[in-house]
């Protein structure tokens, strides 16, 4: 008598989310070559995700802080409150010891840089799943230096920042002017202004050159 047929394995839902197809087509093509993983939906915008997420159950959510026209810190944010079970990985081609820290505040479970080895992409993908933080060796390390010499106590002046103003300041000091940070988060003139009058304002700047200084040394000391 023969035995029966064994069951099929079930595999890990994974939803992706990164404006750029190519980007989403690669991971699934990695990811979907594991026996357990199954990348089976992609999203391209902040709404397109959380559709995905209402219309279907998903154990790993891998999100781009930098949507099209969205805040992937904000949409992380969003997912975590909505699906506090659900894995969260922040995925992104900028640095780490800048954004990695908001990712965790915001709700991610990682952060993994784009540029990431397929090795560390599959141990980030596993650790989170398992309820774990990844963040790579060098950001561990830097987060337990803070720990063990914290400056003090003195909380640091970018703590109070929102995500956007977050963003605008980072820009700011790689040397963006105001029409070309509109332009790469897809806003207003207007709306970065009032970005830069919100800085100044939080950060006790009396103007935008000395707004403009403070996120160039920001960066620098980062």
């Amino acid at each position: 008598m023969s035995s029966p047929p064994c069951p099929e394995r079930v595999k890990t839902r994974i939803l992706m989310v990164d404006d750029h197809p190519i980007v989403r087509e690669g991971m699934a093509q990695f990811l979907n070559l594991q026996e357990d993983l199954d990348l089976c939906r992609e999203a391209g915008t902040a709404e397109e995700a959380l559709a995905a997420m209402a219309a279907a159950d998903f154990e790993l959510a891998i999100v781009d802080i930098s949507l099209n026209g969205d805040s992937g810190l904000e949409l992380i944010k969003t997912l975590r409150h909505r699906h506090p079970g659900l894995a969260l990985l922040a995925i992104s081609m900028h640095d780490e010891f800048i954004f990695a820290e908001r990712a965790l505040r915001a709700g991610a479970n990682g952060y993994l840089m784009k540029q990431a080895a397929t090795s560390d992409i599959l141990r980030a993908v596993r650790q989170v799943l398992v309820g774990e933080i990844y963040l790579s060796a060098a950001m561990h390390n830097r987060l337990s230096q803070r720990l063990v010499a914290p400056h003090g106590g003195v909380p640091s002046p970018i703590a109070g920042l929102s995500e956007r103003e977050f963003e605008v300041l980072h820009l700011l000091g790689l040397g963006f002017g105001t029409r070309q940070i509109a332009d790469k988060l897809h806003r207003s003139i207007k709306t970065i202004e009032a970005h830069r009058a919100s800085l100044k304002e939080k950060l006790q700047l009396s103007n935008g050159g000395d707004l403009v200084r403070f996120a160039v040394h920001w960066l620098e000391d980062r």
